[in-house]
């Protein structure tokens, strides 16, 4: 692809696409105007396997074009584009018979946007600004979403409702290995009853573990949806990352031994 800002990193055909295999690699398109913007998003997205960027685009003809012309997998889709609103690619998209995934990255906060992203089933909705693992998390989780869709077999009506919703198997994966149950549930109390936010130094003086365990309980349950994170910014240094619950962590970050 060729213009004012696209790049592209592979060539592809007007044909369709090979048949996606699991574990092979996934295809990313980075659309947005501001050139350092994208350039930051596609330095993201190179560090979190098996994505790799194939190119980028400035602008929706831009995003068209590179679509039908390097099949990527996924996109990584602004709002704000110069030329139309990002998610007036997306029909666009559809009717030229792509059937790439799209993904939001946009400072766009308007309750229209969201549900208008929902309503052309984007994959994710990601607000600017943020940092790697915020986009990391986001990548992994549909990564696994994107392998159980390829892979899927559907015999039941159990196996449909697994695919439409995105279900996690029914038991519920263990900690991460480093982790116990006591020290998770402590944090989950500690950030389920705070007034607010809290931020790993703040979480590690009220539970007695140090701030690094802290951000790593506070990070996995971030990771498995059940905390959300917000940055504080402050005169100096790089912006606090503030916790605060969302769910019922205990039935999906502990391992089903630890559920009352």
């Amino acid at each position: 692809m060729t213009g004012r800002s696209g790049t592209s990193d592979a060539t592809g055909t007007a044909g369709a696409p090979a048949s996606p295999r699991p574990g092979a690699a996934i295809g990313v398109l980075v659309v947005d105007d501001d050139f350092m913007v994208a350039r930051v998003h596609r330095a993201f997205v190179g560090r979190v396997e098996p994505f790799r960027v194939v190119g980028v685009a400035g602008t929706g003809e831009e995003a068209l074009a590179a679509v039908a012309e390097l099949r990527p997998d996924l996109v990584l889709l602004d709002l704000y584009l110069p030329d139309v609103f990002g998610l007036d690619v997306i029909p666009r998209l559809r009717a030229a018979g792509h059937d790439c995934d799209v993904m939001v990255i946009s400072a766009a906060r308007e309750a229209d946007a969201v549900r208008g992203a929902v309503r052309h089933g984007v994959v994710d909705y990601l607000l600017k600004p943020f940092e790697f693992d915020d986009l990391r998390v986001r990548l992994e989780r549909y990564a696994v979403q994107r392998g159980r869709l390829l892979g899927t077999v559907v015999r039941s009506q159990a196996d449909v409702d697994r695919v439409l919703a995105g279900a996690v198997p029914a038991a519920a994966p263990a900690l991460p290995k480093g982790m116990s149950v006591e020290t998770a549930e402590l944090v989950e109390r500690t950030l389920r009853e705070a007034d607010g936010t809290l931020s790993a130094s703040e979480c590690a003086a009220l539970t007695g573990v140090s701030r690094v365990s802290a951000r790593r309980y506070l990070e996995h349950f971030h990771t498995v949806g059940t905390a959300e994170v917000s940055l504080r910014y402050g005169v100096a240094g790089r912006p606090e990352r503030r916790y605060r619950f969302r769910g019922a962590v205990t039935g999906l970050a502990l391992p089903p031994a630890a559920r009352p």
